[in-house]
């Protein structure tokens, strides 16, 4: 007989490798690391924004907020006459319970975020609601209907809710034992502890007690017992923050170890109630801040505690077919309801946002897909009517929101109350949008939001405009909104020296950009002032120093993705290929789906001769990248020519025509790129000009100019005009080519001294005096070439010095008919040189 699956999914909300490894390293969290020596563990990347009831309602989809509707903490009651705290009636789409209900399956589901009003399942469903009593052991606490189904259970787990008031100090010394020097009239620390306590080993009853008395095929349990402890006690977590008092660190500096450790023995007494058919999957929805970046004193904004939330989660997963001590790489929160969907051989819907994570299993077999589980008719054993009002007011749950910090006190005015949970809910929703770059729709909410009147408070909204209008390149408008905020509040305490920054740099104005991000950094030393700073070192080429910004913003977040990334990326350009590659891959560790790292990857290993494993790197890259990948694209032809040459043992020309290419003939000014257009246009390739700067004195013969390439770098959107043709382009202005095009550039060398001499008779001035500041400039200008096309993989570039093209002309002719790869007339392009203009010499 064929044994039966089973799932076990527990969430830890707020659970951080960053705390729990070194404990695991200690032997001090033995359950979780007899899972993980037995399956897979990695990161879990969470999602914008990181709001608890958002994200776990993700994780039993499969889909983003915008689709499952569940939008923060709070809801409307259906009634549109009060708030209340968020329910499962928000939540729009099927969760997994409701797609196994409907399969036949049995499931079971503990303290879920929502779950209340407990759905009618095939199964056992203790909510979210069931925990909550009131703090005051003398008022009553019945559990309400809805919160456990079947209804007729309820009476099996009255007894097993453990109230605050039961807490004793067996329970409070081995997290604080020096609770006995806290004055509790003062600091309601004690109290707070036996709260959560009380709230988590009732659920952790609940749960066990279902998981021994019932037949199961799924279960859920939801704990939220490391997060409820880091918002109370992580700013005494070592190391010890400079403003909290000795005596109050000593006192709770054990409290998250603390909990963590006993998070894991209830994860001990779950796997003793566990068969080893059992697939068991541990995760988190995200991390928990422990380092510098702890907040003290909280601004006054919606959900502010989510400021300590981090970008990565855990998870591990151990159990039949699941590979055995292995990391995984690149999971996300919507990929857990397609994979444990596949692991019961059901279908993923195509509409889910996530995917299986294939990584995890031994053996893989092919999944299936249905366009949606929201379309398939049937029994879901979901609420036929939510219209229920009778789930208004539940005070303890409303109350403890407020305590967290993630609400304000409701307003006392209903309508006030209910104005300001509107625009929260649009807010995040806008927010969610912009998760997802899907700017267009983020913007039309935020742009209704900004139209509200007090007592809503705008300005996060113009925050969020500032900040979409800086990741679209739309500085103008940016700067218009960082005026406009700067107007609103005076008061209002908002870090915006990055938006300003990136506004500067819009502006080429990079010393002051760095001297704003400089100052910043010495203020308040952070990673991403220093990743900002590093970003800008890299724009001036200045790749050491760029280099050390990056090492610098990794010496605060080791985990970040992107610090990695920029670094590869600046060691790269520095030749150091084998660093560049490593910390690429760290990047895409980190998170999988990091096209940008991939492409950096694929580079070192260009460089480094590996160019089988830099075509992959390179294909992995374009095919992540949403949009074209233009540059990876480029690359993986480059690389197929160079591996199918090797295979080829007849004679092959250096160059070839490109299909499409654009000529871009480069120089510095009056570095003879006039002379080579003529050439060119002689030899019958088209020149892109609009003739409007005339022959003069300084250039009889023309000068072959277009316009819009004095704006390139502002709009380079009409390059494709100049496909087969050729064009002129400063210098300076190559960086801004769009890499979507194959370019062939003729770059003209010429004396330094000439050419200055040259620039200044042609504006007048006295040639015989050199501008030291004007020649050191060009000399910065010709390195950076170099720089630039050792990155750009769709630029083919060769040199023509100019002294060449006059005196050694038919060489010049031919190396330039055989880089373009095109039939030309040499008679015609070498009649057009005369020698008689060679006026400035050095």
């Amino acid at each position: 007989m064929k044994k039966k699956n089973k799932v076990l999914l527990i969430g830890w909300d707020a659970a951080d490798w960053k705390i729990i490894g070194p404990l695991l390293a200690k032997g001090q969290m033995p359950a979780l690391k007899k899972l993980i020596d037995r399956g897979v563990y990695g990161n879990m990347a969470t999602m914008n924004p990181p709001y608890s009831p958002m994200l776990w309602s993700t994780v039993a989809t499969g889909k983003t907020a915008d689709k499952h509707g569940v939008l923060g903490f709070l809801e409307i009651a259906p009634d549109l006459k009060g708030i209340r705290p968020v329910t499962v009636n928000s939540r729009k789409s099927r969760a997994l319970w409701n797609i196994f209900h409907n399969q036949g399956l049995k499931s079971n589901l503990v303290g879920w975020w929502p779950s209340f009003p407990a759905e009618p399942i095939n199964g056992v469903v203790v909510t979210d609601k069931f925990q909550k009593v009131n703090i005051n052991p003398n008022i009553e606490s019945p559990i309400a209907d809805g919160t456990i189904h079947p209804k007729e259970r309820t009476k099996d787990f009255v007894d097993l809710r453990l109230h605050p008031s039961e807490i004793t100090e067996a329970h409070i010394l081995p997290f604080i034992p020096k609770a006995g020097n806290i004055d509790q009239e003062k600091d309601q620390g004690l109290q707070t502890f036996a709260k959560i306590m009380a709230e988590n080993v009732s659920l952790h009853a609940a749960a066990t007690n279902i998981m021994r008395t019932t037949e199961w095929d799924f279960m859920a349990v939801y704990y939220d017992f490391i997060d409820h402890f880091c918002h109370a006690f992580m700013k005494f977590h070592p190391p010890k923050l400079s403003p909290i008092p000795e005596s109050l660190f000593e006192t709770y500096k054990d409290c998250i170890n603390s909990a963590c450790r006993f998070q894991d023995m209830m994860l001990g007494r779950m796997l003793d109630l566990i068969d080893d058919d059992t697939t068991i999957i541990v995760m988190s929805d995200h991390g928990y801040e422990s380092g510098h970046k702890r907040i003290l004193n909280m601004p006054k904004y919606q959900a502010a505690p989510s400021l300590e939330h981090r970008q990565f989660g855990i998870f591990v997963a151990a159990g039949p077919n699941i590979k055995k001590n292995e990391k995984v790489f690149g999971l996300g929160l919507v990929d857990v309801a397609p994979t444990i969907l596949h692991m019961f051989d059901l279908p993923i819907g195509k509409d889910m946002d996530g995917k299986i994570a294939l990584d995890i299993f031994e053996e893989i077999k092919p999944p299936k897909f249905i366009d949606s589980w929201e379309s398939v008719k049937g029994d879901f054993g979901e609420h036929l009517d939510t219209n229920n009002t009778n789930q208004l007011n539940d005070q303890e749950a409303m109350q403890q929101l407020i305590d967290l910090g993630y609400i304000e006190r409701p307003d006392e005015k209903i309508e006030v109350a209910i104005l300001k949970t509107k625009c929260d809910l649009k807010h995040n929703l806008s927010r969610v949008y912009r998760g997802k770059k899907d700017y267009e729709a983020a913007k039309s909410i935020l742009l209704e939001l900004i139209e509200e009147k007090e007592p809503v408070d705008v300005i996060p909204y113009f925050m969020d405009l500032l900040s979409i209008s800086l990741e679209e390149n739309q500085f103008d408008k940016a700067e218009k909104y960082l005026n406009e905020l700067r107007t609103r509040d005076k008061k209002f305490e908002i870090n915006t020296y990055f938006a300003e920054a990136k506004i500067l740099l819009s502006k080429n104005k990079n010393k002051q950009a760095l001297e704003l991000l400089t100052k910043a950094k010495d203020k308040k030393p952070n990673g991403e002032v220093w990743y900002q700073m590093g970003k800008i070192y890299m724009r001036l080429n200045r790749f050491e120093d760029a280099k050390n910004a990056f090492e610098n913003a990794l010496n605060y977040e080791i985990d970040n993705a992107k610090f990695h990334q920029a670094l590869a990326v600046s060691l790269n350009r520095l030749q150091l290929h084998e660093d560049a590659a490593e910390h690429a891959l760290t990047a895409i560790e980190l998170i999988k789906y990091f096209p940008e790292a991939h492409y950096t990857l694929g580079e070192a290993l260009e460089k480094l001769g590996d160019k089988q494993n830099a075509k992959k790197a390179y294909e992995t890259a374009a095919a992540l990248k949403p949009k074209t990948h233009h540059r990876a694209e480029k690359a993986i032809e480059n690389i197929k020519e160079q591996l199918d040459a090797t295979s080829e043992f007849k004679d092959k020309s250096d160059f070839k025509y490109r299909k499409d290419q654009i000529v871009i003939v480069s120089g510095l000014p009056r570095s003879g790129t006039s002379l080579m257009m003529q050439m060119l246009h002689k030899g019958g390739l088209d020149a892109l000009t609009d003739s409007n700067r005339k022959a003069d004195v300084s250039n009889p013969k023309g000068y072959f100019e277009y316009d819009p390439v004095m704006a390139l770098h502002k709009d380079n959107t009409w390059l494709h005009e100049a496909q087969n043709k050729s064009v002129k382009v400063v210098a300076p202005l190559l960086k801004f080519l769009d890499p979507k095009y194959r370019y062939k550039v003729i770059f003209m060398n010429r004396d330094l001294n000439e050419i200055v001499k040259s620039q200044q008779k042609m504006i007048g001035r006295d040639p015989d005096t050199l501008p030291v500041k004007l020649f050191d400039t060009y000399k910065k200008h010709l390195n950076q070439v170099e720089d630039w096309k050792a990155k750009e993989p769709g630029v083919e570039l060769i040199y023509v010095n100019y002294k060449d093209a006059l005196d050694n002309t038919a060489s010049v002719v031919d190396k330039v008919k055989k880089f373009i790869g095109t039939t030309m007339e040499k008679e015609d392009m070498l009649a057009c040189v005369d020698k008689n203009l060679y006026r400035n010499k050095a």
